[in-house]
């Protein structure tokens, strides 16, 4: 048989088996070190003992000359070295994109022949035409601090990989924690070469993960270009965190944790370099994204079923395709994406088809589409459009929905295109709809791959009469007895969560009605009583429970006067029953918010459109039209979206033009959290997806895929604060989340311990796990801190052990009490525990110790004790902010109490807050100046702006600045969110200095200039509105 396609080696391995390791010693740090580099080297790496930059480019200028085929004249290496490798404006951005934006990484050359050249620096098409060389204990010179790095991995010269080591027993935190520190402090420094790093690998010997490098610094850059995320959680401006690391795993999805196992397996030369080839994707927001294992293992599956059904004859057969099973939230865009991206690449495929089943997938994929890659997909409007992309041999990948595909076929019924060879990939394949289709597409195409990605299947316990297996829809592959009943990868929601890519779900049942003893339980909750379930007083229950319960639920429990915004948290989604539901409840949220002030109003929108009401699936529900609502229910949508634009100064009704665009309006402000809740129906419960949605309230029966696709609306991973998805039932869902998990766990036995957070007395008092270890609750971890760190004169004398032990145990405690939180019974339970003063003592203390081992910033020259990790992020979703603080004044002017009591109470809420630290003396200052009888917020405003404005210019002439520049240079520090350290802007504010011989000291006033400047930076970002 002719060999028309060939299917390229695996870059995951099938199935993984640790092996104990024979060594019997603890490992220190440089063990591991030495440990990794020979195991690398038995792998085809070479070792260079080399560690200055001056070594690095002689290597480079090799390594490029060998990839090429080419030899340099020194003339020639110094200008491609400095235009092209060097170039100090590219930094990690454009050298990132230099490598990664484009198929070829060639850059054009003129040599002094006057003949151009390209010149590669990544070979893409052969990858083991590039050489793999490993350098330890590389140390750069002019950065802000003498740093020395672990491990890097040059790929033809270039350091590609950098490897941060921990000794076992260390939190692998620490490892990510040092290696920003690194690019804050070196990265950039010298020639730059670090800059070109693509991925980083961080490992304590047990624990090893790996990401991309993509920096905190730029995402705030990009997100804080509205000032208004200058309130919101640092996490939501920033994707940069420890919890977007990933781990290695085999194709089953075990995680590969170990150093040697992670070495033997990422590291292997062809993974590697596939990896750095294949599997990244730079987006056009600049962000290097790096895919997981399983979306790798997905991707090559879908390959490997297009070479081996090509090769055997089966295209255009339900054999040439499958299906992917990838939990909701596991990032299932991107996967995809880079699959249609690969098969557009294959000679023998014309075109991919992406097809969405709803216009508002079809536009929110062309946007992840457009970020991923500009101009990579072809939209349709019109059926017309559709049917000019299909034979336009330019637009390689094509995204339709399923209604416009559907007419194009029985309209179109000789095309050409039914006899092109093309892979078409179906999203959300779950969905009723994709059978019928399926149908019309085996008619029509002569030559087809189809495959369909989703997150909860369609088996046989949760199929209907309308609704097909996904197996009967896309075929299978053959499970162990062989019949074909398997996806062609499978990652579930347990793999999901024992990854940390997603979030279990911490269930609360409220119950809202209260029946005879002689009645099922089942009946009554069932649907069959709306007209119960809709009593006025019952949604007037609910709706005060809702607004009760808000804040502690989303963690949005921090007012912000100045702006009358609430800071940090999260918002969430209300699921109704029916269009009647929806009314009722926005109707009596409107009546119990009226007469609070504007400031603590939440900001609720409302969402519907005609569908019929599937409780098993998704409902059919086309959210671009409202032409089918009867005329009552339109015009109280009309009325609500009235409410919306008088919220954001906007223009949308339910007209056919107007709506869809409304839609994607709610849609971008709920990701950006300016609206605190949408009513939903059905919409918004598949396909939607944002970070900071935490909670979902249930007033709807739910079951089967359609409980599994709503709730995991709240799952997605954001930062430290957001630990789980809060489900708040106002049925009785119980029986049914259990059958849902059961199903989408693919029978996993543990599957309910790891999808489902414990219970409130579980956190509390503790739990035996079901191997007979005892975790330890929230009152344990109280009594262990009182006996362990009595609040006495000894604290100030703790020695370094002791104060290490007290930051874990404090961190632990701060961790537990962060779940606790969100329950209802928490707030009256934890003072039972512990008093507010004592924990302001404790957190006063562990920001003492913080200080100690972090300096604040980097220039300042301590040691850093890379073995510890401070919750800051924690300690700051409940900041005491300036609010508290002129509170606590008010109270007690208008008490008329003791003014050492006030002090004492400041100089407790200052200490333990980490933004206010830096204020102390602002504070200070404002409590003897401020007047009782004017208002508070008016006097607090008017002090810092003439506090800010005098600060910053006794900076400028103390320091002799340049002070237009300096001003411009605050102010754009203020708009990013950041007061950069490197490039030209900061340069520009020194003062005059001879142009020889003055080195040492440009750099020294230079440093202590930044320093000066980041503090003001720090007292005044989250206070002032600088002008």
């Amino acid at each position: 048989m002719k060999l028309i396609s060939e299917n390229p080696q695996s870059t995951v391995v099938s199935k993984f088996e640790h092996k104990p390791s024979k060594r019997q010693a603890y490992q220190s740090e440089a063990q591991l070190e030495d440990a990794l580099i020979a195991q690398l080297q038995t792998q085809g790496y070479e070792y260079l003992d080399i560690h200055t930059e001056e070594e690095l480019i002689v290597n480079l200028r090799k390594q490029i000359e060998r990839l090429n085929n080419i030899t340099f004249t020194d003339n020639e290496w110094r200008g491609f070295f400095r235009t092209h490798i060097a170039n100090p404006s590219a930094g990690f951005e454009g050298k990132t994109e230099l490598l990664q934006d484009s198929r070829t990484a060639q850059v054009v050359f003129p040599f002094d022949d006057n003949v151009y050249r390209n010149i590669t620096l990544l070979n893409k098409r052969n990858i083991h035409e590039n050489h793999l060389q490993v350098i330890h204990q590389y140390t750069p010179t002019g950065g802000k601090r003498a740093n020395r790095y672990d491990v890097t991995i040059l790929v033809n010269g270039l350091p590609m990989v950098h490897i941060e080591l921990k000794k076992r027993g260390v939190a692998i935190r620490e490892a990510f924690n040092q290696i920003y520190r690194y690019k804050n402090e070196s990265f950039s420094a010298d020639s730059g070469l670090f800059d070109y790093v693509q991925l980083f690998v961080i490992s304590n010997g047990t624990h090893t993960k790996y990401y991309s490098n993509t920096t905190r610094r730029q995402a705030i850059t990009e997100n804080n270009r509205n000032k208004q995320l200058k309130h919101l959680s640092p996490a939501l401006r920033s994707n940069d965190s420890f919890e977007f690391t990933s781990y290695w795993a085999d194709r089953e999805n075990n995680i590969i944790s170990d150093i040697e196992d992670f070495a033997a397996t990422f590291f292997a030369k062809h993974t590697l370099l596939n990896i750095l080839t294949k599997y990244c994707v730079y987006t056009v927001q600049k962000k290097l994204l790096v895919m997981r294992p399983y979306q790798i293992s997905a991707t090559e599956a879908i390959l490997q079923k297009i070479y081996v059904s090509t090769n055997q004859r089966q295209v255009g057969t339900i054999h040439a395709g499958g299906f992917i099973w990838h939990t909701t939230g596991s990032g299932k865009t991107l996967t995809s994406f880079k699959t249609a991206q690969l098969c557009t690449r294959l000679d023998y495929v014309d075109k991919v088809l992406f097809v969405v089943d709803r216009k508002d997938l079809d536009y929110q994929t062309i946007l992840e589409y457009e970020k991923f890659q500009k101009g990579c997909v072809s939209q349709n409007k019109t059926t017309k459009e559709l049917k000019e992309q299909l034979e336009n041999d330019q637009a390689p990948i094509v995204i339709t929905t399923i209604q416009k595909l559907n007419t194009f076929c029985k309209k179109e019924k000789g095309h050409g295109i039914y006899n092109k060879h093309i892979v078409i990939i179906f999203d959300e394949c779950h969905r009723s709809q994709f059978g019928d289709m399926h149908k019309m597409i085996v008619r029509r195409f002569c030559k087809y791959h189809i495959f369909g990605f989703t997150g909860t299947p369609i088996f046989p316990e949760n199929a209907t009469n309308e609704l097909q297996t996904t197996v009967q829809v896309f075929g299978g592959e053959p499970d162990e007895q062989g019949r074909p009943i398997k996806p062609l990868h499978t990652y579930t929601v347990v793999n999901a969560i024992a990854d940390e890519n997603v979030l279990p779900f911490r269930m609360e049942y409220i119950r809202t009605m209260k029946t005879a003893d002689n009645i099922a339980d089942e009946q009554v909750q069932g649907i069959n009583h709306e007209g119960a379930l809709l009593d006025p007083k019952r949604i007037e229950e609910i709706v005060q429970y809702v607004l009760a319960h808000y804040d502690r639920k989303t963690k949005r429990n921090e007012v912000d006067s100045l702006t009358n915004k609430r800071l940090k948290g999260f918002n969430s989604i209300f699921a109704t029953a029916s269009i009647d539901a929806a009314k009722c409840y926005y109707t009596e949220f409107k009546r119990q918010q009226e007469n609070l002030p504007k400031e603590q109003q939440l900001k609720i929108g409302l969402i519907y459109s005609f569908g019929v009401n599937d409780e098993v699936g998704m409902p059919d529900e086309d959210s671009d039209s409202t032409e089918a609502l009867s005329q009552s229910d339109r015009d109280f949508l009309d009325d609500a979206i009235k409410d919306y634009n008088g919220y954001f100064a906007t223009n949308f009704d339910t007209s056919s033009d107007k709506f869809p665009n409304f839609y994607k309006d709610v849609s971008q402000r709920m990701k950006q959290r300016e609206l605190d809740m949408l009513i939903v129906v059905n919409m918004f419960l598949t396909g939607f997806d944002a970070t900071t949605l935490n909670t979902l309230w249930v007033d709807k029966n739910l079951r089967q895929h359609g409980l599994m696709q709503a709730f995991s609306r709240t799952n997605r991973i954001l930062d430290r604060i957001k630990q789980f998805g809060n489900i708040i039932c106002f049925r009785d869902l119980e029986e049914e989340t259990n059958k849902a998990i059961a199903l989408f766990a693919d029978d996993n036995p543990k599957a309910h311990g790891v999808v489902l957070m414990k219970t409130y007395e579980e956190y509390l008092h503790g739990y035996d796990d079901e191997e007979g270890k005892h975790h330890p609750g929230f009152e344990e971890m109280v009594n262990a801190l009182k006996e362990n760190f009595p609040l006495d004169a000894n604290m100030a004398f703790m020695g370094e052990k002791a104060e290490k032990e007290f930051i874990r145990q404090f961190g632990t405690y701060l961790r537990m009490k962060n779940i606790l939180d969100t329950f209802d019974q928490f707030e009256d339970d934890k003072t039972q525990y512990i008093s507010q003063f004592t924990e302001q003592d404790y957190t006063s203390i562990y920001l003492d110790l913080r200080d100690k081992y972090r300096p604040q910033h980097e220039g300042e020259m301590v040691d850093i004790n890379d073995d510890l990790v401070f919750e800051i992020e924690l300690i700051k979703q409940v900041e005491i902010n300036v609010d508290y603080i002129i509170s606590l004044i008010e109270k007690h002017r208008a008490e008329k109490g003791d003014d050492k009591v006030l002090e004492v109470q400041i100089t407790k809420a200052i200490g333990a807050s980490p933004a206010l630290r830096n204020k102390k003396e602002l504070i200070e200052a404002f409590v003897q100046q401020y007047t009782p009888s004017k208002d508070i917020t008016n006097q607090w405003i008017a002090f810092v702006s003439k506090q800010a404005q005098q600060q910053i210019e006794n900076i400028i002439v103390t320091e002799n600045l340049k002070r237009n520049e300096t001003i411009e240079f605050m102010r754009h520090s203020f708009q990013i969110g950041e007061v950069e350290r490197f490039g030209d802007r900061i340069t520009k504010c020194l003062p005059p200095m001879p142009l020889f011989g003055a080195g040492k000291q440009r750099s020294e006033t230079k440093q202590r200039v930044l320093n000066l400047l980041l503090e003001y930076f720090d007292r005044f970002y989250d206070i002032y509105e600088f002008e």
